[in-house]
């Protein structure tokens, strides 16, 4: 019986040195061959990543440049981030007009009389106007109403013209009567006829009510016309319409523009005093100031205002 030996076994499975040697190379060039063809870096040209620091770090392999931008630089804004903000402002402003449609539609379906008006200036709606003007008056304010008429006031073509041809819309702005149909209303309604310089507004006229007819009259206004601003003024002040016109053009491009002869008063808590604040408290402690506000005989706002009037009225 022959056994061989485990050197001797051993030695037969036993490769070469130089063979082993050339193997590896070539396994290794093998290797550095299809990692060059199946890993490719890809394009991430400016693509940033926050690093350990809280900064943010951009790169460009074009130039294989590193560049870094630490978190507290404020004032640089890459062209991701403005872009971001861009779309931002896009999605917002389309948020604010759907909201606005489905405000004035549901407004429209529960208001008869607006639905009618909304018919009868279809046309109308489908221009751009520069402003509207809507001046507050009453029921008493007769005399005023023709003085207006008489002064800055065009009459009959010739505010037509001057609506289609400098976009301006000037109108008269009146609710109704405590008893709707009365003989105030008619009055109102004969003067209607002979001029036809009214807003008439679902409002029931009184002192107490000018906020809410402001109000009221804004958010009517924007749904009838689509103007850049709508400005309200009493009808005991006369406007130059060529300096308005002026002052408000160079604020056109800005986004939610209040602009009017600004104050700030103190909030009178003490009974018994003129323009004494009920609600005082709401303002904090006593001796506070109103926020800073236009005051009421003359001011406007921009479509924006107007519009988030419209929504949350």
């Amino acid at each position: 019986m022959f056994v061989k030996s485990r050197g001797e076994h051993a030695s037969k499975h036993v490769l070469p040195k130089n063979l082993a040697l050339l193997l590896c190379f070539a396994s290794f060039c093998a290797g550095m061959f299809f990692s060059n063809r199946t890993w490719m870096v890809p394009d991430a040209k400016g693509i940033p990543w926050t690093s350990r620091t809280g900064g943010k770090q951009f790169v460009d392999y074009d130039r294989n440049i590193v560049l870094k931008n630490e978190g507290n630089n404020s004032g640089d804004i890459s062209g991701s981030q403005h872009s971001i903000l861009t779309m931002d402002k896009a999605i917002s402003d389309l948020e604010i007009k759907l909201m606005a449609s489905r405000a004035e539609r549901e407004t429209i379906q529960k208001d008869p009389m607006m639905s009618e008006g909304v018919k009868n200036i279809e046309s109308t709606l489908k221009r751009k106007y520069f402003m509207v003007i809507g001046i507050n008056t009453a029921f008493s304010s007769h005399k005023r109403r023709d003085s207006v008429r008489a002064t800055w006031m065009p009459q009959a073509e010739k505010r037509k013209k001057l609506e289609e041809e400098t976009g301006i819309i000037i109108r008269f702005v009146i609710g109704h009567s405590s008893t709707s149909g009365g003989i105030l209303d008619k009055a109102i309604e004969a003067e209607e006829k002979v001029h036809g310089d009214f807003l008439r507004l679902q409002h029931v006229e009184g002192y107490l009510e000018l906020s809410a007819k402001t109000k009221t009259y804004f958010a009517t206004a924007v749904s009838l016309w689509d103007a850049e601003f709508y400005v309200k003024v009493d009808d005991d002040i006369h406007v130059n319409l060529a300096t308005l016109g002026v002052t408000l053009a160079r604020h056109s491009k800005k986004p939610r523009v209040y602009i009017g002869c600004m104050k700030s008063g103190p909030v009178l808590a003490r009974k018994g005093v003129k323009y004494h604040e009920p609600e005082y408290w709401k303002f904090g402690e006593v001796g506070n100031k109103y926020f800073r506000h236009a005051t009421g005989q003359l001011y406007a706002i921009s479509k924006d205002l107007a519009t988030y009037i419209f929504i949350n009225q």
